[in-house]
């Protein structure tokens, strides 16, 4: 059973993806990527990680991207993180914990 799943809505984060990936990988069940129209290598770094990825274009309307990547989560919990954005050791292990 899916118990976690990281949502990420991702443009040209190829330089950044990688970190978060990293950082989120070892405690989520699924990685949900929705890309908005990457032309890097945003998508391949994202498939690297095993990460789910929909394509989803740009409308100018967050909240329809944001919910594009929760109508693919099957996890019990959402992890909301941006390409931008790490989870550190410890608040990884207190998340698993939880």
């Amino acid at each position: 059973m899916i118990q976690l799943s990281a949502c990420l809505i991702v443009k040209n984060e190829a330089f950044l993806l990688p970190y978060c990936l990293e950082s989120i990988s070892a405690f989520v069940d699924e990685i949900i990527v929705v890309d908005t129209g990457s032309t890097d290598e945003t998508v391949k770094i994202a498939g690297k990680y095993h990460a789910q990825v929909y394509q989803f274009p740009w409308t100018e309307d967050f909240s329809a991207a944001r919910n594009k990547s929760l109508n693919h989560a099957r996890g019990e919990w959402i992890l909301y993180i941006d390409a931008d954005e790490a989870i550190d050791r410890v608040n990884a292990s207190k998340i698993h914990d939880v």
